[in-house]
C-alpha cells in the first residue's frame, strides 16, 4: 500500500499509448477510461472500457510486451499506480498469485483474446514455472529447509522438473539431505519419477553412498527402475566398485538380469577375475548355471578366465545350488522366472481377427505351455507355439522373458 500513488486525469489525457514499453501498474478507483486499437483501415477502434476497479498496464508488465492498446480518459478519473518493480517483487515471493493474476487475464479480460497475446501470457507462465523450479532445485541442493518451505508456501510445486527432468527429491536424495527428502515425500512429491537420463531419487542416492536416505526412500516404496538393469549391473561390476554393487543389489537389483548378449553380472566378474564381485553377486543369489548367448556359464568364463581361487568358488556355488535345486534350470526359474505372452491367433492375421492373450510363465517343457495356454484360451490341444516371425517353437529355452508367443492350430 505505502508503494501505491494516487493520481487524477483529465478526459481526453492519454495515459499509455499502443507499442510503447510500460513500467506502471494502473487501478482505476473511480471514472471511466477507453482502450483503443488501430485497425487494419488504420481507423480507432474501441476494444472495452474501463470502470471502477478495472486495471491496465499488467499484460504488459506480466509479459514484458509492449503494451497492446492506447488507453485514454473519458471522464475524469482517479486512478492508483504501481512501479514495475515493486509489483514484479511482490509477484516473485507470491508467484502463485501471480500465476492466478495470468490465468485470470487469459480467461476474464475480453480485450486480450487474441491468439498472439493468450499464447505470449501462456509463455510467460511457463517460463515464470520453469524459473521458480530451478530456484526449488537450487535451495535442495543447497539443503536450505527454510527457503525450501518459504517457496513452497508462496505457490512453488516441488513436483516440478528442471530441464534435466530432476525433481528436488533428486538433487535431496544425491546430496544426502535426510530432512529435505522426507518432507519431500510428506509433500507427496512421485518417489519414483525419473529424470531424462532413467535415475530416480533411489539411484541418485545409490549412487553417492547415502545408506540412509536410500533406506528411507525404500521404505516409503522406491525403486531403482533402471532401464536395461542387465547391461547397466554388467556395466557396474566391471568397474570394480564392490561397494556399489553392494548398495545395488541390497536396493533391489536382480543379480541374474542379462545384457543384450544374456551374459550376467556373474558372467562378467567370472571373465574379469573380480572374486569378490563374484563373492558379492552369489550372496544376492546369482546362478552358476545361467547361460549366455554362446552357452557359457559363469563357471566356463571362470575357467577361461584361469582365476584358481575363482573357479574353486563358483564350482563350491555349483554343489550348493545343485543341492538346493537338483536340476539347474529350476535355479534359473526360481530366481528369475520368464513370462511370455500368448496370443489365440497367427501373427500375420487380420486386425479384425486378433484377440486378447494371455501372460503366462514360462513353464518347463513346450508342452505345458501349449496345454496351459490352450486350456486359457480355448483354442484345441492339437496346437503349437510360433514366434512373430511365424517360426515354430520346439522347446521352452527358445523362449525370451517378456517374448510374444502365438497358439495356432496346426491342423490349418
Amino acid at each position: 500500500v505505502n508503494r501505491l500513488h494516487e493520481e487524477f486525469f483529465l478526459p481526453g489525457e492519454v495515459i499509455m499509448q499502443q507499442g510503447y514499453a510500460v513500467d506502471q501498474l494502473y487501478f482505476v478507483c473511480d471514472g471511466m477510461l477507453e482502450e483503443v486499437g488501430i485497425a487494419e483501415d488504420g481507423s480507432e477502434v474501441t476494444v472495452s472500457l474501463l470502470e471502477k476497479h478495472s486495471s491496465f498496464g499488467e499484460i504488459s508488465i506480466l509479459c514484458n510486451i509492449p503494451q497492446p492498446y492506447t488507453v485514454r480518459v473519458c471522464e475524469l478519473c482517479r486512478v492508483l499506480r504501481l512501479d514495475k518493480q515493486s509489483f514484479s517483487n511482490i509477484l516473485e515471493i507470491y508467484f502463485y498469485d501471480g500465476k492466478k493474476v495470468l490465468d485470470n487475464l487469459i480467461e476474464g479480460k475480453e480485450s486480450i483474446k487474441g491468439k498472439q497475446l493468450e499464447s505470449d501470457i501462456t509463455f510467460h507462465i511457463g517460463k515464470l514455472e520453469s524459473e521458480l523450479a530451478l530456484k526449488v532445485n537450487r535451495t535442495a541442493f543447497d539443503g536450505d529447509m527454510y527457503q525450501l518451505k518459504s517457496l513452497i508456501r508462496a505457490g512453488a510445486d516441488p513436483k516440478k522438473t528442471d530441464y534435466d527432468g530432476r525433481s528436488p527429491l533428486h538433487l535431496a536424495a544425491c546430496r544426502g539431505y535426510e530432512d529435505i527428502t522426507l518432507f519431500l515425500i510428506q509433500e507427496g512429491v512421485d518417489i519414483n519419477i525419473k529424470d531424462n537420463f532413467g535415475n530416480t531419487p533411489l539411484l541418485e542416492a545409490v549412487k553417492s553412498g547415502h545408506d540412509r536416505i536410500a533406506a528411507l526412500l525404500v521404505k516409503e516404496g522406491a525403486s531403482l527402475k533402471i532401464d536395461d538393469g542387465g547391461s547397466f549391473l554388467c556395466t557396474s561390476v566391471a568397474r570394480g566398485d564392490s561397494d556399489y554393487l553392494k548398495r545395488l543389489l541390497s536396493n533391489g537389483m536382480d543379480p541374474n538380469l542379462k545384457d543384450y548378449d544374456y551374459r550376467t553380472p556373474l558372467h562378467v566378474a567370472a571373465s574379469e577375475g573380480l572374486i569378490f564381485m563374484a563373492k558379492l553377486l552369489l550372496e544376492a543369489g546369482a546362478s552358476v548355471f545361467t547361460k549366455d548367448r554362446w552357452g557359457n556359464t559363469p563357471l566356463d568364463e571362470a575357467r577361461m578366465s584361469g582365476n584358481k581361487n575363482l573357479i574353486k568358488l563358483l564350482e563350491d556355488a555349483k554343489s550348493a545350488q545343485l543341492t538346493e535345486f537338483p536340476f539347474p534350470q529350476e535355479i534359473t526359474d526360481k530366481v528369475h522366472p520368464k513370462k511370455c505372452t500368448v496370443f489365440p491367433f497367427h501373427p500375420w492375421d487380420p486386425k479384425e481377427q486378433r484377440r486378447n492373450g494371455i501372460v503366462l510363465w514360462v513353464p518347463h517343457t513346450i508342452e505345458e505351455l501349449i496345454k496351459t495356454a490352450a486350456e486359457q484360451t480355448g483354442i484345441s490341444n492339437d496346437s503349437c507355439i510360433i514366434s512373430e516371425d511365424a517360426g515354430k517353437i520346439i522347446d521352452v529355452d527358445m523362449i525370451k522373458d517378456d517374448q510374444k508367443l502365438y497358439l495356432v492350430d496346426e491342423t490349418h
